[in-house]
């Protein structure tokens, strides 16, 4: 991956997060989160 296609898929990211806040609210980011920090540490637990 080079640092353009990087930068680009960064970009998209923030833009489709900071859209979310804002028609959303934070709920979904904090949902989100707690199930990524769950699956993170079901894949600990088989490592």
């Amino acid at each position: 991956m080079t640092n353009q296609i990087a930068i680009w898929l960064g970009g998209i990211l923030l833009v489709a997060v900071v859209g979310d806040v804002i028609f959303f609210g934070t709920e979904h980011l904090l949902f989100l989160g707690r199930k990524l920090y769950d699956l993170l540490q079901w894949l600990a637990f088989w490592r």
